[in-house]
């Protein structure tokens, strides 16, 4: 896309190569998210967090990886990936050429205090959040996510603060050299993001809700060999057409 010609002795900051960030309020009954909560809870059970106390408990870590096929979640769960297939759209992917699959998904209970740390899911191409519940004022814990890479900072390292020479509460440093951005659950709320960028869970601040999300890794492959010709070298094949090497 060519940038647009500033005014003449002006100076005009064209923003370039910005990463999509997919959001989604999801029209939800009130009683299927009860409904749901509950069966999270159940399949929890007696677990409060992973193995450190601080840290939410996280289906994936705990066996509760498989939403997807789990008879409550099911329709939601269909759902959300009509929705991850129109963000492949708005990239400007073609539908007819890739295949969308559901690699894992899980459930995330957030406790008073709990975080979830850093991290990113190199195994998958597209990451999804669903929260179940959150009033949008982020005290149940804000997601937390991190640029690839500071481009606009100049110098590394000034941009994460302490002292350095960027005015952190200006706007254009908010615009320009932000060390994250904070996104808070609300209910019904899907996000959308790529799976290769940092992430994480600030502490859930209210000692008197727990925050129920589901998580979502999804992963792009061609078609099904016959459905969509050749795959392109930059896909890998659909997984019906791999074959397991035995022992």
């Amino acid at each position: 896309m060519a940038a647009s010609l500033p005014s003449p002795g002006t100076l005009q900051l064209q923003p370039l190569f910005p990463l999509a960030l997919g959001l989604v309020q999801v029209a939800c009954d009130p009683l299927d998210i009860a409904w749901q909560m509950q069966a999270i809870r159940e399949l929890q059970g007696g677990a409060g967090s992973n193995p450190d106390p601080g840290c939410a408990w996280t289906g994936d870590l705990n066996g509760v990886w498989q939403l997807q096929n789990h008879p409550t979640f099911a329709p939601l769960i269909e759902v959300l990936c009509g929705h991850a297939r129109a963000y492949l759209q708005g990239l400007g992917f073609d539908p007819t050429r890739v295949a969308l699959h559901i690699q894992r998904c899980w459930p995330v209970v957030s406790e008073a205090g709990q975080v979830v740390g850093r991290h990113h899911h190199p195994n998958a191409h597209l990451s999804a959040i669903y929260y179940l519940n959150g009033d949008g004022s982020g005290r149940s814990g804000c997601l937390r996510l991190f640029p690839p890479r500071q481009a606009n900072e100049l110098v590394p390292g000034l941009a994460v603060g302490h002292g350095g020479p960027i005015r952190p509460e200006s706007a254009a440093a908010c615009q320009w050299n932000a060390p994250w951005f904070d996104l808070a659950p609300r209910a019904g709320l899907l996000v959308l993001f790529p799976a290769g960028v940092d992430h994480a869970v600030l502490e859930n601040e209210d000692p008197d809700d727990s925050r129920f999300s589901i998580s979502l890794d999804l992963v792009l492959t061609a078609p099904k060999a016959g459905e969509g010709g050749a795959p392109p070298e930059y896909l890998a094949p659909h997984p019906g057409d791999w074959q397991e090497l035995g022992g």
